[in-house]
């Protein structure tokens, strides 16, 4: 099926992306982490700023999967989508950060990067108003950054010689949350 194929080449794009950085990244080596015949990635992609897109696209849709937008205890949630950034979602993370250096250098990376974070930031201002948050869009910004902080120095900060435990970064998501006079259950 196209819409399996055309997955298996965005996840084998992040792949290859978080092992060998962003010059590591060719439709050739995406065929081959992919497991597919050689010029299967550009009959998709044809380009390198598609196959780009493609693999920020395929981020973006595996970040959807990882929100629970019905979760009661917010603090636990925080926690879960940090554990699962640097844990099972590490290499897609490392990807991310790839691509958030490159979109700095590549201003037509730029537009697809943004909309990807754009849309995480949207459901996180949905969850905080639906938690009662007042001030919903600028708490999403202190609560996005203290996600983004712990997840980096989980993976690449001086942290990554002993990332948190989900445990730790409950109590890190109560702290904040507390601190911007959130409630912890909605």
């Amino acid at each position: 099926m196209i819409v399996d194929r055309i997955s298996a080449i965005g996840d084998a794009a992040i792949e290859v992306i978080a092992a060998e950085g962003m010059r590591g990244l060719t439709h050739r080596a995406v065929d081959r982490a992919a497991g597919l015949p050689a010029g299967s990635t550009s009959y998709y992609a044809r380009t390198r700023l598609a196959l780009l897109e493609l693999a920020m696209a395929r981020m973006v849709e595996l970040d959807r999967a990882v929100i629970d937008p019905d979760a009661r205890d917010l603090a636990d949630v925080l926690a879960a989508t940090v554990h699962a950034a640097i844990t099972a979602g590490r290499t897609r993370m490392l990807a991310r950060y790839e691509f958030a250096l490159e979109a700095t250098r590549r201003p037509e990376l730029r537009a697809a990067y943004s909309e990807g974070g754009r849309e995480i930031r949207d459901r996180c201002v949905e969850l905080l108003a639906a938690a009662g948050s007042p001030r919903a869009e600028q708490h999403t910004r202190v609560l996005l950054n203290w996600l983004d902080g712990a997840i980096f120095d989980a993976l690449a900060g001086a942290g990554s010689t002993n990332p948190p435990g989900q445990q730790e970064l409950a109590d890190g998501a109560r702290a904040v949350l507390t601190g911007l006079g959130l409630p912890l259950t909605r």
